[in-house]
């Protein structure tokens, strides 16, 4: 009788299973997900020209993955070689399983002019849109037979959490296909349509029955995590995870009338005596970000409205002239009835101002009467003070909200993460620009620290100070 060498699990099985061209299995812990990328990676060894590749972000982080197939393959394929050197099995029929990194986004060129049948990325959010989708252009078949398509697995949390999260998690419910609609030119020339095919298998570490077998105190370890690394690691939260920079953020639908514990509120009205902030942070190969809002008689923050300048692929910017993101706040602040006829303070990235021998962005956006002042660029104090901003008071009131429009400050703000190389700034590998277009608008309106509430419970009896902003009479914001 033949030893079976392993065998999937049923949530491995299912995802091992999926038709579509993209699956991402995972989003907790300990699911038993960098196993099953490593085993699906076994299905065509059978055919000669047969070529798979197993990317981490960085070679040390490929060493479990290939202890697993020093396991595994030489187990189930005795004549199968590892070259140490190149990282690649090679196996009987010839066909060829290799392990590599893609540490820097200039990296992807090692793999320029290369195909690959399968293509796997073990914690896709370690890597940004660029570098993945990039990979889809080495998804080809090097000979008849082949069946060519792309896995991966992922926790919450990294680089790339906002651009996993929104291709995903939130595009469809788990386990249903995703189909997105693409247009490109035949031989004839005529333009064609076609469909290409996504899907998220979940995974957590009850799905895993055999690690809880071997190490019954595993689930406990999650359990006894911080809470935003429990949320990630534990339930698979994508809206909480390690190394988070604005964990304070909440979006509570159930608060979006009330807005007490929530960041996110239904737009209303601005009354006429708010003055206005604009912000922008320039782009063009990058997203633009223009953002405006209202401040009321407690200095609180509303976002009201948002103009930016995304193509449609995750940090991709639409590229428009300076002369045409003009014309397009003109004709917003002549429609938006919250914006229109108001006098509107514009702070802007200081370097819209620099010129490299020609006119400025800042020139130009001027010729079309569209004026900015040069916004306070320090990072730190600026990301301090959108941290004042988003603290809530013992009330569940925060000093700034977002009408729930806006909806690309709510995709990225929330999943910025630390840069590696500096513990207390956002990384701007991320889809930073909305975050820095805020930074201006705090750093122009600033504001202290807000008070930290008291051990004991406020009582009517006391001096008057309700622990958050304001007094016991403080009345919260009124949409009239």
């Amino acid at each position: 009788m033949a030893e079976v060498i392993w065998r999937a699990q049923p949530k491995q099985e299912a995802f091992m299973a999926r038709p579509e061209w993209e699956a991402l299995y995972g989003g907790a812990a300990g699911g038993g997900k960098s196993e099953a990328l490593v085993m699906e990676a076994l299905r065509q060894v059978h055919i000669p020209h047969y070529k798979a590749l197993i990317l981490r972000k960085t070679f040390p982080q490929l060493a479990e993955l290939i202890d697993k197939s020093l396991n595994y393959y030489a187990r189930a394929f005795p004549a199968a070689k590892y070259n140490d050197s190149k990282h690649t099995w090679t196996f009987p029929s010839g066909a060829k399983i290799r392990f590599g990194d893609l540490q820097y986004e200039q990296d992807k060129v090692k793999y320029q002019g290369q195909s690959f049948d399968f293509i796997a990325f073990d914690e896709l959010t370690h890597f940004t849109w660029e570098e993945y989708s990039y990979l889809f252009s080495r998804c080809r078949p090097n000979g008849p037979g082949t069946r060519c398509y792309i896995r991966a697995t992922a926790n919450p949390g990294g680089v790339g959490h906002a651009w996993v999260k929104e291709r995903f998690i939130t595009a469809a419910p788990p386990m249903t296909t995703i189909w997105q609609e693409v247009e490109y030119r035949g031989p004839d020339g005529q333009v064609k349509r076609g469909r290409r095919s996504r899907v998220f298998v979940p995974a957590r570490v009850t799905d895993n029955q055999k690690l809880l077998e071997h190490d019954p105190g595993y689930l406990l370890n999650l359990a006894a995590l911080p809470q935003a690394q429990r949320a990630a690691l534990l339930d698979g939260n994508w809206d909480s995870f390690s190394g988070q920079v604005f964990s304070e953020w909440r979006d509570d639908p159930a608060g979006y009338q009330s807005g007490r514990g929530t960041h996110v509120i239904d737009p209303f009205e601005v009354p006429g005596s708010w003055p206005i902030w604009r912000g922008f942070d320039w782009g063009y190969a990058r997203p633009f970000s223009v953002g405006w809002y209202a401040v009321d008689g407690d200095r609180r923050l509303y976002r009201v409205r948002e103009l930016y300048g995304c193509a449609g692929a995750p940090n991709e910017g639409v590229k428009w002239e300076p002369s045409r993101v003009a014309q397009e706040i003109r004709r917003i602040e002549r429609e938006d009835p919250n914006l229109r006829g108001r006098t509107i303070h514009a702070v802007a990235d200081p370097a819209i101002f620099a010129s490299a021998g020609g006119e400025s962005v800042g020139d130009i956006m001027a010729r079309c009467q569209v004026y900015w002042d040069k916004g306070d660029h320090q990072r730190l104090p600026g990301k301090m003070q959108i941290h004042h901003r988003l603290a809530f008071d013992r009330r569940g009131v925060p000093m700034l909200y977002v009408f729930k429009t806006c909806r690309h400050f709510i995709r990225t703000v929330p999943a910025l993460v630390y840069a590696p190389s500096d513990v207390e700034d956002v990384d701007t590998r991320g889809e930073d620009h909305i975050y820095d277009e805020l930074r201006y608008v705090c750093m122009a309106n600033p504001m202290a620290p807000r008070p930290r509430p008291r051990a004991r419970p406020w009582s009517p009896l006391d001096s008057g100070d309700d622990g958050g902003n304001g007094g016991g009479h403080y009345d919260f914001y009124r949409r009239y």
